[in-house]
């Protein structure tokens, strides 16, 4: 390790930290240190504990044993506010913005602005626009109710929202999984003046090149305990994997079929809606894996609302095994005779009911399939929670505890469990492997395949190429609401996706 990367007094260090929940161990033992001007990767499965570390450094939790320092003195916070306060602020993945106030009320919701007593509206305007053009996104108004913004806005507003709070050491949860790549490339910029005003930026991300690009020092967790710090270039990117999750990882992606022209089973025609959809047309045939490129922002997640009949006022036909489909609503989508599922953007807040059980989360889209008449079948419900929990290999304590209590990687595993529990013919998914850990995506891209091999039709919306490339049969790219481009074969790399993406092509052809 170089003589520079652990230089000078930590900022933040912990020592001999544990906590448990519900007699499962979460951290054992855990000494942790971070300096400031460095950008530190958090590194791990989900479940290894990196979130209850940051919850425990920024005062969500308390340690049941061990000590914190703050630039050396010890210290305990009883909330985030005085986390907050002696300047250790985190963007969580789970944003905490209150939907039914404006951006600026959320930039300043902590200490707004105050005159003769009363909230200075018009300063705390002028705070948030400053904020703002900080964070490039003066694309924003202030003045905007943060449920009308994207997830990928609300992110940036999170984002915003700390830097307000002025902080010497800076947790990202997870921070850019929900971006555009134009903000994402913002983040980077802004963790690089920040590192150059001597802040500690604690990054916990999934995506190894963002953190070879952007960290120089790099900690490992695996199973609650910290495995090893070191700098960066120190460990070889399948010696990190190796430590994460402490086997090697035999293949990335499952082996794909060979090339076939599938027979067309969900057939997508003219599909409009409003500005945001412009005559989409696509088919999917049983057992293929169709992926879903483009820019961010072109009518993916549109389309697969459409499809599972949240939107209203949608024009076109949709037809399986030339039978209409037409769902007007997601319980038509699910309950009809071509059964669809959607797996949602956002787990937190579309996908799951946080403070419920886990048994409840994995049946609420199929007590139909577990009641006689008005009254649930007990024996059926047992039977298929626990098929739910085996066949998605999710890592509980209890199917009564709050599925709030889970990694993040388990809850995405409970909502795909959950919608699989419907029986469905066809399958939606949006980005599914946002925010989780590399053994759990390998899982999922498994029961992609394994799915489609049982003769499911899956729709498969990424916004990592990787994935496409990967995953899938073949590759549609939308362009401003429609799709441009069908990629199939060896023509399904990252070159042609970046150009199709871009429209180079038929900007060429024109």
């Amino acid at each position: 390790m170089s003589d520079t990367t652990f230089r000078g007094v930590p900022i933040v260090e912990l020592r001999g930290i544990s906590k448990a929940f519900s007699g499962a161990k979460a951290l054992e033992g855990v000494d942790f240190s971070c300096r400031s001007g460095s950008t530190h990767a958090i590194l791990g499965e989900n479940g290894a504990g990196k979130s209850t570390l940051i919850k425990i450094m920024s005062g969500v939790l308390q340690p049941d044993t061990g000590e914190m320092y703050l630039n050396g003195q010890p210290v305990r916070f009883r909330s985030p506010a005085e986390a907050a306060k002696s300047g250790i602020v985190c963007i969580f993945q789970e944003l905490s913005l209150m939907p039914d106030l404006t951006v600026a009320d959320n930039i300043s919701i902590s200490e707004p602005p105050r005159r003769f007593g009363l909230i200075d509206g018009r300063e705390q305007k002028r705070r948030a626009e400053e904020l703002l053009a900080r964070i490039r996104c003066e694309d924003i108004n202030p003045n905007a109710l943060v449920r009308d913004l994207s997830l990928s806005r609300r992110q940036m507003v999170e984002i915003a929202k700390a830097l307000g709070m002025n902080p010497k050491v800076l947790i990202l949860d997870e921070a850019t999984s929900a971006l555009t790549s134009r903000d994402v490339e913002t983040v980077y910029d802004l963790l690089g003046d920040l590192k150059d005003e001597d802040v500690a930026s604690l990054f916990i991300s999934h995506r190894m090149h963002e953190v070879d690009r952007l960290c120089d020092t790099l900690s490992v967790f695996r199973n609650g305990n910290h495995v090893d710090t070191f700098g960066k270039g120190e460990r070889s990117p399948g010696e990190i994997v190796r430590m994460m999750i402490g086997r090697d990882v035999e293949a990335h992606f499952p082996p794909k079929p060979e090339p076939r022209e599938a027979t067309p089973y969900f057939e997508i025609n003219n599909l409009s809606w409003e500005n945001r959809l412009n005559g989409v047309d696509l088919s999917i045939g049983k057992g293929e894996i169709v992926g879903l490129g483009g820019l961010d922002g072109q009518g993916q997640k549109e389309l697969l609302l459409a499809l599972f009949g949240v939107l209203r006022g949608v024009d076109g036909k949709v037809t399986a095994d030339s039978s209409s489909v037409s769902p007007s609503s997601p319980h038509d989508a699910k309950t009809g005779k071509t059964r669809i599922a959607l797996v949602p953007e956002d787990r937190k807040t579309e996908g799951l009911m946080l403070p419920m059980s886990i048994a409840d989360n994995l049946l609420a889209s199929s007590f139909d399939k577990v009641s006689t008449g008005p009254f649930i079948d007990s024996g059926k419900e047992r039977t298929a929670v626990e098929d739910g929990i085996r066949k998605l290999q999710i890592k509980i304590n209890k199917a009564t505890d709050a599925v709030a209590t889970l990694s993040g990687g388990n809850q995405q595993k409970v909502v795909i469990a959950k919608w699989l529990m419907t029986g469905p013919d066809v399958i939606l998914l949006n980005d599914p492997t946002r925010g989780i850990d590399v053994g759990t995506k390998q899982e999922i891209y498994k029961l992609m395949r394994d799915l489609a091999d049982e003769g499911k039709a899956i729709l498969f919306y990424s916004t990592d190429y990787a994935e496409l490339i990967g995953c899938c049969d073949r590759v549609a790219i939308m362009y401003d609401g429609t799709i441009t481009t069908q990629l199939t074969g060896d023509s399904i790399n990252e070159e042609s996706i970046v150009s199709a993406s871009l429209n180079i092509n038929s900007q060429s052809a024109a």
